[in-house]
């Protein structure tokens, strides 16, 4: 695994859990709208939207960079639009990354042919 590529899935990691938090303190402010005179909807949705709109750009730069397959991409894209679905992918992404490096130390050093 390259610099640029480990850099992409550190991205989409990093912004993964924050778009998970936003999304469902969106649906609590929503929930405090519509049962109180709390409106904190706008301000949690621009938060929400912003942080959405930052993982599927990080999401489509790793897609590119990692060549997944469909399948994978279409998992972590499902992820996002889960409303815990962010923190799923944030496990899952960090363990993909820590493969990949080890994989890349390996193959740098000669330990392995891969």
């Amino acid at each position: 695994m390259d610099f640029k590529t480990a850099t992409a899935l550190r991205r989409l990691r990093l912004v993964s859990a924050p778009e998970a938090v936003s999304f469902l303190l969106l649906l609590i402010c929503s929930v405090l709208k519509r049962t109180s005179d709390f409106n904190a909807v706008p301000v949690m949705g621009m938060v929400h939207g912003v942080l959405f709109i930052l993982y599927v750009v990080f999401w489509a730069d790793a897609w590119n960079r990692t060549k997944w397959k469909w399948q994978t991409a279409a998992l972590y894209f499902v992820l996002s639009v889960l409303p815990t679905g962010g923190f799923f992918a944030e496990r899952k992404l960090k363990r993909e990354t820590e493969a990949g490096v080890i994989a890349a130390r390996a193959r740098k050093e000669g330990v392995v042919n891969v």
